[in-house]
């Protein structure tokens, strides 16, 4: 017994004597002292954890002045992040008053910088985003940068996005608040502990070895900061938590002839890669370099916090860049140049959320130099995410398990981690892609698909075509367009598309995440009518479209279920789903030998056959008839193609064009696609990428998981009710919320719109996140869009409330969606658009009618 042994032992999941403890009855060890971990013990004892304990290896917080410049700053890239900075400014603002505690809380305000036209646009979109979360700022000209800002020089800036709620602190103020605040709640904190591994039983966790003895426990929070990866490793079942170090460079100044007020606001000049802050009486600058420096990918990472050796050559395009940008501090005295270690993950998000196969442990960690700006929220939503089992807000694009082992090599996190870093200051324009870590996961079919063409962009580490260049086009100048305007490939894809609607094209899909779960007797189809919404319980060759649902009648998972055999079961997922996926299917699985769940993932290569001639080819390479009479819509059949056998060919391309999946087992995936493409030249074949599939799918109101759908949409939310088993008795995860919000009818639905008075050639192209204004009144934001060149518009996707009457959500009612008129906000600037509950196949059919009239009717008079 270790010298924190606790009475209570973790019960297995096979023993049946004694329950697992509630998590407020649990214990809970978090490993790292600084803001991140003691927040998540503040919120854990907020919540009425009565067991904590925090762990630092050196002493609590220390080092925090050094990691962080001390901003809170709400400008960040997506809603969550922003949304868990609001939170932690709050929380900073009123943590003197409930602790008695200083913490150095000064509301500066900050400015966000555009030297060019391309930058102002992205801080205007941004801006739109935040009005939508009500965080005030303000889209501002130069002349009031300098009204707001004594020092910063004007004369190349074309605007600047002003936060008048940015804040600063001192880091290590707010951290003893929180401890203080924690300890006042029962947490026991425990400085120069060193934790050594975490002890597991049976796939649950169990204790924490320390230098200083066990410590028994049923949860585990890895808060570990640059050390979470090897503290990862350490466990007895490795635990992946993708993060890499790298230095990280700031200068302190000493006080200014006219020292600076501590309320001056926080500049952030992106395009030139620096921010500054008032800093006693001087500034603190730092930023974010174009070639940062790794460390610790070789060897144990034995460093307590601590200033490494400075690097005058290595800060010196910042340093200029500074006084470019505040000239007046030519004059001012450097007191010190701080050179300290950072952490950032390889999509520059951090890692929330409880590792996939280990139940009770927690990860919060990789915080992308932003820790103490994200560290109040996210520790609120982990917090909430350990008591209740989800958090309060949809945090997906941060949940671990959106990666998989395969992000973990030491090599893909370094050369990942020198790209990320300056990305963080970089101009992102819409659907660009990282350049390292690439060619990880491949289709059998890349270099035959990449001599032709292919434009790649990568899903979960899998490569899959965007487009396909045709010959003679100008390659390199088309990889590098990057606009917010309308993009140098539109022309390709509108080709694809058109090949799709009216001949055929062939896309590598193979990149879905592709399960079976079988059993002995009727135990996979127990299961999976438990997990999911729809009906399984059909005859064998038939798919089904259905969610798995959580107990909030949220989709979890989106997916294909394909019945092949009586108790075998074959599942297609969206690609990022992998890890998500299989941790949800075996959190819910019984402990029962006679059942198998396996990733198949790699053993098949998929082909999406799309267009009116697919059936054409496909019954020229099989002998047999492909026509719907024959071969029903959501079918399935295991059949050859070409010499191949075993192919399973299914009617659908989740597109709602006609055509086929055809899943192929790998060794005969390069035979089965030249003879499709052999084959299919008479009728008009080429290949295709997935910005057509985007365009079709959208066109066609598709919604797509982890885009459209999220763990807090319900299927009565997107107009999904028909693929939910009401007319059963079965009580499927979720049935009993989707019953009470049937009778109570939906807040919010999803809809599609057709904006109107848009120019393509012009205008600024919608992408996601666009709020959206019915009757000049804000009802919702924009999930997904795309041009549609059936319609020659663009079609956006996404989700509408009504306004609440006396404080309570409204329900949403056809009159409503209906009869408003309504607009989407595009970077500040409104378009009017038609509103709709259900796809446009009618306007597709009117306008070919025009067309064919306009045809005639300029034939007769020639």
């Amino acid at each position: 017994m270790g010298i924190w042994s606790s009475p209570r032992r973790l019960a297995s999941a096979v023993e049946t004597t004694q329950p697992i403890p509630l998590p407020s009855q649990a214990r809970v060890v978090i490993c790292g002292g600084g803001i991140v971990g003691t927040s998540v013990a503040y919120h854990l004892a907020k919540l009425g954890w009565t067991e904590i304990v925090l762990l630092e290896q050196g002493r609590l917080g220390a080092g925090t002045t050094r990691l962080c410049a001390g901003i809170v700053s709400v400008a960040k890239p997506i809603s969550i992040e922003c949304k868990m900075a609001d939170y932690s400014n709050s929380l900073y603002e009123h943590l003197e008053e409930e602790t008695g505690v200083k913490t150095g809380y000064v509301k500066t305000g900050s400015l966000c910088l555009a030297q060019n036209q391309d930058r102002f646009l992205s801080l205007k979109r941004l801006a739109s985003r935040l009005n939508v979360m009500g965080i005030p700022c303000n889209v501002i000209k130069p002349k009031e940068v300098s009204k707001l800002h004594p020092l910063v020089n004007i004369h190349d800036l074309v605007g600047a996005l002003h936060l008048p709620g940015d804040a600063v602190v001192s880091p290590p103020d707010v951290n003893h608040a929180l401890a203080t605040a924690a300890a006042g709640h029962g947490v026991q904190i425990h400085e120069r502990t060193t934790v050594n591994h975490v002890m597991m039983e049976k796939g649950h966790v169990t204790a924490v070895e320390t230098d200083r003895g066990a410590i028994e426990c049923e949860y585990f929070v890895n808060c570990a900061g640059q050390w979470a990866y090897e503290l990862g490793q350490a466990s007895e079942t490795k635990v992946s938590v993708p993060l890499h170090g790298c230095e990280h460079f700031y200068l302190l100044s000493k006080p200014l002839p006219e020292p600076l007020q501590p309320s001056t606001p926080v500049v952030m000049d992106m395009d030139g890669r620096i921010y500054v802050r008032a800093w006693q009486g001087g500034v603190l600058s730092g930023g974010f370099e174009k070639n940062p420096k790794p460390i610790f990918t070789e060897g144990r990472n034995q460093l307590e916090i601590q200033t490494m050796q400075e690097d005058w050559d290595h800060f010196e395009p910042m340093l200029s860049a500074l006084l470019r940008r505040m000239p007046e501090l030519e004059v001012c005295e450097i007191q010190q140049l701080v050179n300290c270690p950072e952490s950032f993950t390889p999509d520059m998000r951090c890692l929330m959320g409880e590792t996939p196969g280990v139940h009770g442990y927690f990860v919060l960690a990789g915080m992308n130099a932003s820790g103490l700006a994200f560290a109040g929220g996210a520790g609120k939503y982990l917090a909430e995410w350990m008591t209740y089992g989800y958090p309060t807000a949809n945090v997906w694009p941060l949940d671990i398990k959106r990666f998989g082992n395969l992000q973990s090599s030491r090599t893909f996190l370094r050369h990942r981690v020198m790209e990320v870093m300056p990305l963080l200051y970089n101009l992102k324009v819409p659907r660009w892609d990282f350049q390292t870590g690439r060619q990880l996961r491949t289709s059998p079919l890349y270099d035959r698909l990449d001599t032709q063409g292919a434009r790649w962009m990568e899903k979960h580490g899998f490569e899959r075509a965007k487009y396909f260049i045709p010959a003679g086009k100008d390659l390199l100048s088309l990889d590098a367009s990057k606009t917010f305007y309308k993009p140098d490939w539109f022309d390709i894809v509108g080709a694809e598309v058109k090949c799709c609607k009216e001949a055929v094209c062939v896309i590598d899909m193979s990149s879905f995440t592709k399960f079976e779960l079988t059993s002995t007797d009727d135990q996979a189809l127990a299961l999976l009518q438990h997990l999911c919404a729809n009906d399984l319980d059909v005859p064998v060759g038939h798919i089904v479209h259905t969610g798995m649902l959580n107990e909030r009648g949220g989709y979890e998972n989106d997916c294909s279920v394909v019945r092949v055999k009586k108790n075998s079961f074959f599942i297609i997922s969206p690609t990022d789903q992998q890890v998500h996926c299989w941790s949800w299917l075996k959190k819910h699985m019984p402990d029962d030998p006679q059942l198998h769940l396996e990733d198949v993932s790699w053993k098949y290569t998929a082909l999406n056959l799309i267009g009116p001639r697919a059936m054409d080819v496909l019954g020229e390479l099989s002998y047999v008839s492909m026509t719907p009479e024959h071969f029903p819509s959501l079918f399935c059949k295991e059949m050859s193609v070409g010499y191949a056998n075993g192919i399973r060919v299914m009617s659908m391309t989740h597109t709602g064009e006609p055509g086929f999946m055809l899943y192929i087992p790998i060794e005969y995936a390069l035979h089965v696609y030249n003879e499709v493409m052999s084959v299919g030249q008479k009728y008009g074949i080429r290949n295709a990428g997935y910005y057509a599939l985007r365009s079709l799918r959208i066109e066609k109101f598709f919604a797509f998981w982890g885009q459209d759908l999220d763990p807090f949409t319900t299927p009565l939310e997107c107009g999904r009710e028909f693929r939910v088993k009401f007319d059963t008795d079965i009580d499927f995860l979720g049935r009993a919320s989707l019953l009470h919000q049937r009778q109570e009818g939906v807040s919010r639905r999803f809809i599609m719109l057709v904006l109107e008075d848009h120019d393509t050639e012009l205008d600024l192209w919608p992408w996601w996140g666009e709020p959206i204004y019915r009757n000049g009144e804000l009802c919702g934001t924009t999930t997904s869009s795309a041009y549609s060149y059936t319609l020659e518009r663009h079609v956006c996707l996404g989700f509408v409330s009504p306004p609440s009457l006396d404080g309570s959500p409204a329900a949403v009612t056809p009159d409503f969606i209906n009869r408003g008129d309504y607009e989407v906000d595009i970077a500040g600037q409104r378009y009017p658009a038609k509103a709709k509950l259900y796809p446009f196949s009618s306007l597709f059919a009117q306008q070919r009618r025009r067309k064919d009239e306009m045809e005639l009717s300029n034939f007769q008079g020639k």
